[in-house]
């Protein structure tokens, strides 16, 4: 799949059959999110896989958008790390970007995947860093819930030319 299928038809899977992904898969997915931009190329990014069937079951209890993490393959938790990169806008764009790169990955690789933001909620990010026992210095920024799709979706044109402006705003 080229870059430009995988941006055009990417869409959020929130339904799984519960079989673990692939270790390659997994590494694949792992070294998208790395190659993504980095603001002064500080690299603050920090990943933590959770596959344990508690640890899922943990998160998806607060957390109400990943429900379907117990039946992902795995659930990879973007974190933050405010001493590499203590500008918290360009370490949460920079976590974003990271993001953004690991779900057209899955795509790529027929996976389904969907974002579930944690960053700015304070009681996700508190919950979330007690769950993983994050370091202080570590923010969970955003989870990307990957699995083996049960579901297929249309993809969605959600080109707007009225939201598009050139020069100044008109």
């Amino acid at each position: 799949m080229d870059v430009l299928e995988a941006i055009f038809t990417r869409r959020s899977i929130r339904r799984f059959t519960g079989e673990p992904i692939k270790e390659e898969d997994l590494r694949t997915i792992l070294k998208a999110g790395f190659q993504a931009p980095s603001a002064h190329n500080y690299e603050p990014r920090e990943y933590v896989v959770v596959r344990d069937k508690e640890v899922l079951d943990r998160i998806a209890e607060f957390h109400k958008y990943a429900k379907m993490l117990p039946k992902a393959g795995c659930g990879i938790i973007v974190c933050g790390d405010k001493e590499k990169q203590p500008e918290i806008g360009f370490l949460v764009e920079d976590c974003s970007a990271s993001i953004q790169n690991m779900l057209l990955a899955a795509h790529g690789l027929g996976l389904g995947a969907v974002w579930c933001g944690i960053y700015s909620v304070e009681k996700l990010i508190k919950s979330v860093a007690d769950v993983l026992e994050l370091p202080d210095n570590l923010i969970p920024i955003g989870m990307v819930v990957v699995g083996v799709k049960a579901e297929d979706k249309e993809p969605i044109d959600r080109f707007d030319e009225n939201k598009v402006h050139f020069d100044k705003w008109k």
